[in-house]
């Protein structure tokens, strides 16, 4: 059995584990901890003042800022595997970092099958290529499309909280992000503050911002050097979201850059010649779907499943990001805007009527004969879509530009009903509680108010009490809350 080593951090407290390597990553090496509720990781090679003074700040200064300055702190633990004391061994200094929840390893899997293995992380990795999620990873194990957009909802808030407190995370990857992949869980030892430490590493390849990637060549304090940030992070986020949602990443296409060296073709593709697989105009880097493994289908070819099967609002936020801000950092859409669009199309899924779809939700794509991208299904049957409005100051209601689908069982929260509540971190505990409940009752859509105290169908002008239900017809309209950032809704009624 390996040997216990005892350490003093320098906080004061004691830290013990086995020394025994039991994981490695780009720069350090992992040892598990005598009662397994944490994990020491040791730099392999000592490393400089800058990042000494880097990692003190991570563990001293933003921990605490971030997890015990506010109320809603410890809300953050279940998002970041946060350095929590720093030690020194051997003339190496380390880290202990929180060991991951059970959730975020392989389990229940058949013992028999070749590929993943109970007891595996669940790196990020796994969830993010067609090849790999198609191929290796059990059905009992890919998580549904919603799940997948409760994923990445998670990820774009816990990197909204970080810019917040100015901090980059300068290695954003599927390799540095663990998922359920209902959850996700990020790890932060390679965080910086911009312009006060430079990064460690510049990034991931694949997901490394174009302008850093241009500049990778120059020395770290040359003032012409481009330097991970949080720009850089916003690329590398939506990258990201990319991946998990549509299994394929959105600069791998057609297009060879360089024929004779592979690596100048990478840089290429990623940095100064970057192009979107799926940009509207220019078909230079389409995928050549002939060359596509079998494995590789149908999702990494994008005429099959185009990225406008993620909705309107994660589509506006891709073009943003991989059409005007791929080549200027200025525009890319922020963590707290991918937040907000994920939100927005969570509201938009639809179940698939056919029980063996894998993906089991799809996005309504606003027609009248709605069916599921990924298998094919059409729905059938009367499907009722909710407009939501609102009075700016209690005078006329305007359009919000955001819908909720309705289906069995779905329900309604406040902050679905009053736009001035949203849904995060500082929900309170009241708000999460359902306010109505949607039932297809007797051959029609039905509304079950639960909570709402103000909810009253205005074109029957008669008020809805609470344990009362109003019919969703077309056309009818129901208001939800009188209050300031109340919500009206109109019902649209598709009929199939």
């Amino acid at each position: 059995m390996a040997n216990k080593v005892t350490l003093t951090a320098t906080d004061g407290s004691t830290v013990e584990f086995y020394d025994e390597i039991k994981a490695q990553g780009g720069v350090k090496d992992v040892y598990f901890s005598v009662d397994k509720t944490y994990v020491v990781a040791f730099y392999r090679k000592a490393i400089n003042a800058n990042d000494k003074a880097r990692i003190n700040d991570i563990v001293n200064i933003h921990r605490n800022r971030i997890f015990t300055s506010d109320a809603v702190g410890q809300y953050w633990t279940a998002f970041f595997a946060w350095p929590t004391k720093i030690v020194e061994w051997k003339g190496l200094t380390g880290i202990v970092i929180p060991f991951y929840d059970k959730k975020f390893f392989f389990d229940g899997i058949d013992p028999s099958w070749p590929f993943i293995k109970n007891g595996q992380e669940k790196n990020g990795k796994w969830f993010s290529s067609a090849k790999l999620i198609n191929k290796f990873v059990p059905v009992n194990q890919k998580g549904t499309f919603l799940s997948r957009l409760h994923m990445c909802l998670k990820i774009a808030r816990a990197m909204r909280r970080l810019h917040a407190a100015g901090l980059a995370h300068s290695d954003l990857s599927y390799n540095n992000v663990l998922v359920d992949p209902l959850s996700c869980i990020i790890d932060c030892d390679g965080l910086v503050v911009p312009h006060k430490f430079p990064p460690e590493v510049v990034g991931t390849p694949g997901f490394i911002a174009p302008e850093v990637l241009a500049t990778k060549a120059l020395k770290v304090d040359d003032p012409k050097k481009n330097l991970p940030q949080i720009s850089t992070d916003r690329h590398a986020l939506a990258v990201l979201i990319y991946t998990f949602l549509l299994n394929r990443h959105p600069l791998d296409g057609g297009k060879v850059w360089d024929i004779d060296d592979p690596q100048k073709d990478d840089d290429m593709r990623y940095g100064s010649k970057a192009l979107f697989i799926e940009h509207p105009t220019d078909k230079t880097n389409r995928v050549k779907a002939d060359q596509l493994a079998k494995s590789q289908l149908p999702q990494g070819d994008p005429t099959k499943q185009p990225y406008t099967i993620c909705g309107p609002y994660l589509k506006k936020l891709f073009d943003r990001a991989f059409i005007d801000g791929l080549h200027n950092p200025s525009v890319r859409p922020s963590a707290a805007e991918w937040e907000e669009a994920l939100v927005k199309t969570c509201d938009l899924v639809q179940p698939c009527q056919n029980s063996g779809c894998e993906a089991q939700w799809y996005v309504f794509d606003n027609t009248t004969k709605p069916r599921c991208p990924f298998c094919g299904k059409e729905y059938t049957g009367q499907l009722p879509i909710l407009n939501f409005y609102y009075a700016p100051s209690h005078g006329k209601f305007i359009s919000e530009n955001y819908r909720l689908m309705v289906y069995d069982k779905q329900t309604l929260y406040r902050w679905h009903s009053n736009n001035l509540v949203s849904a995060n971190e500082k929900t309170s505990a009241d708000d999460k509680k359902p306010v109505g409940d949607f039932h297809f009752h007797n051959g029609q859509w039905i509304l079950i108010n639960r909570r709402l105290s103000d909810m009253r169908d205005v074109t029957e002008n008669k008020d809805v009490p609470i344990g009362g239900f109003v019919p969703l017809t077309d056309g009818r309209q129901i208001l939800l809350d009188k209050s300031q950032g109340g919500r009206l809704i109109v019902v649209q009624l598709v009929k199939n």
